[in-house]
């Protein structure tokens, strides 16, 4: 009889497993999903389109930080062919004497669009990193909803996602293509800590993936952009807070502090030389005027009309998106009577209402005291920039109110009257102009470089005294004798970012002054042994006294201590990750029938 029984039960298993036209249920549903997917990539490839087009005939839109991602992509792609793949130091910045600009700024976005220049026209390149960026934020976005919701309404959200408000004022005002970058990642690691910590059903199966999951997506975002980094950290340990208060117990901060302390050291190798070598540099200047939280929250006025004007509009965005966000919210709460609402529906939206209302309650004045006292938020700078994460809300919310709401056209109308007359504001404010990218590329090839930054200097330099034109090798006489500089010869041999070797031959003894920054991290050797270089009267230029005769010069950028431990930090969680993956893949297959 047990035998009959349990016959009859696997031939209803076999039925339930068929569909009508014999296919197995399992080979349908992927069927499906692939086909969501590729209807998402259009969605979001049309969106991003669409925020471009305004490029097709103003040319590119010059944002605040145009030049420095511009002149980034360019520096880098120049040292790929000098064979650096992984440049530390930015050889043309400050008209040649270079800064360590590579070390403190995340590595992903300058890679990406110096690669996007090798298989496009360099004025193109801001156009295809955008389009490439906004169809990634649309994908990530629809992997959020999908989980949750009706493959219409995900690509719906998926859209709003990627022509948020927020993403507009980046892209047409700001031109901050790291920042877009991070933001484009955001709605998976979202899902991916709401996973961690038991918010919702982990599709992963195992808690070793999981960890593996989030850690991959929160260390992306911090080799993406430091501010995206800092704002996620805080906004994901709130998520697991939040989630050990619902369960009552510590096992989702427990399985929180793995995750986040796995993802830091993923990112070890650029973090760990970022925090050390801080005290190289003039990195303050990063909260100098115009640039601190209490001059950036919503409606903030200062003693300056050009920065006035930008916090207005900023400010605009930040209301008109809380304001959407918080409708859309309410609407996704209130679905009809008859539904029954799982545990984890509510749970998002919980825990997307709790981002929301923290992202909207830091870019406001009376959260002043949080931005003096919480570890690194101030180097965030712009209390508007939460809009990041309040931007992963507002996508989600803006899905559910499709999915749930009979009038779905009205919120689809919404949502594009609010894109469309964001990027009508945002395209007549902004400064339209396709000549800087060639300016900088003739510039680069005329031996003059490009301005530096103020937070990259280094401490013993001003780079306000550097000339603009100077030559690689400056001959000045020794020091304490006066008359005229004298004549030597001077072969360069090498020079690149990373190594520069030149021989002087003189009667009598000089000083050499190299188009080169004093760093911690260069290595000076003078016919072989090591040397202390000296630095300039006004500023931090490179210079070698040096004794009548041949001398042999070497300088090269070494590989600090700081570098690599990060490095071998960042192998181990490497090595960490996969054995994770692998460990959850072995629990997988032993739990299979």
């Amino acid at each position: 009889m047990g035998n009959d029984d349990s016959s009859q039960a696997q031939l209803q298993w076999h039925e339930h497993c068929m569909t009508s036209s014999g296919e197995p249920l399992n080979k349908i549903d992927g069927a499906a999903g692939i086909r969501g997917w590729l209807l998402a990539l259009g969605v979001s490839l049309a969106a991003a389109l669409l925020v471009i087009a305004p490029f097709f005939w103003l040319g590119n839109a010059s944002g605040h930080d145009f030049g420095f991602h511009a002149s980034s992509w360019l520096d880098v792609a120049g040292q790929w062919k000098e064979g650096i793949f992984f440049p530390r130091w930015a050889e043309e910045a400050n008209h040649g004497f270079g800064e360590p600009r590579f070390i403190f700024y995340p590595p992903l976005s300058w890679m990406l669009g110096a690669a996007l220049g090798f298989v496009a026209p360099w004025k193109a390149v801001p156009e295809v990193f955008i389009v490439i960026t906004q169809t990634m934020a649309g994908l990530c976005s629809f992997a959020l909803a999908q989980r949750f919701l009706p493959v219409r309404a995900a690509l719906f959200g998926a859209a709003c996602y990627a022509a948020n408000p927020y993403a507009l004022l980046i892209i047409y005002m700001r031109s901050d293509f790291a920042e877009l970058l991070a933001c484009a990642v955001m709605p998976l690691v979202a899902l991916t800590a709401l996973q961690l910590c038991g918010l919702v059903e982990n599709r992963l199966r195992s808690a070793p993936r999981a960890t593996a999951f989030f850690a991959a997506a929160f260390a992306a975002v911090w080799l993406c952009n430091a501010p995206a980094g800092v704002m996620t950290s805080y906004g994901v340990a709130l998520l697991f807070a939040w989630a050990s208060l619902e369960e009552e117990s510590v096992r989702p901060l427990r399985r929180g502090a793995g995750g986040l302390a796995l993802g830091l050291a993923l990112a070890g190798f650029y973090l760990l030389p970022a925090a050390y070598e801080q005290r190289w540099v003039n990195i303050e200047q990063a909260l100098s005027s115009g640039l601190l939280p209490a001059q950036n929250f919503l409606y903030t006025m200062i003693d300056d009309p050009e920065h006035n004007l930008f916090n207005w509009i900023a400010s605009g965005v930040a209301i008109l998106m809380v304001v959407m966000t918080g409708i859309a919210g309410i609407a996704a709460r209130r679905g009809p009577a008859q539904e029954e609402e799982r545990l984890e529906t509510r749970n998002l939206w919980r825990a997307l209402l709790l981002l929301s209302a923290t992202a909207t309650m830091l870019m406001i004045r009376p959260s002043a005291v949080l931005w003096e006292h919480l570890p690194k938020l101030r180097f965030v700078q712009f209390p508007w920039r939460w809009m990041a994460i309040l931007a992963v809300p507002y996508g989600y919310f803006m899905a559910v109110a499709v999915a749930r709401r009979r009038i779905w056209w009205s919120w689809v109308l919404l949502a594009l009257v609010a894109s469309a007359a964001t990027a009508t504001v945002l395209v007549r404010s902004t400064w339209w102009n396709s000549d800087d990218i060639p300016s900088i590329q003739e510039a680069i090839a005329n031996d003059r470089g490009f301005e530096g930054t103020d937070e990259y200097d280094p401490v013993s330099d001003d780079h306000s005294n550097l000339p603009s034109k100077a030559p690689r090798v400056q001959i000045l006489p020794a020091e304490g004798l006066g008359g005229g500089a004298p004549k030597p010869e001077v072969h360069i041999t090498r020079w690149t970012a990373e190594e520069k070797e030149l021989r002087v031959l003189s009667r009598e003894q000089l000083r050499v002054g190299l188009r080169l920054l004093d760093y911690p991290a260069w290595r000076v050797e003078l016919n072989g042994k090591t040397v202390t270089p000296q630095r300039g009267a006004t500023n931090g230029q490179m210079i070698l006294p040096l004794s009548a005769g041949g001398q042999r010069i070497t300088v090269k950028f070494a590989r600090t201590t700081d570098r690599k431990l990060g490095i071998a930090i960042s192998v181990v969680a490497l090595l960490t990750l996969l054995a994770l993956l692998n460990a959850g893949g072995v629990r997988l297959l032993s739990a299979s029938p």
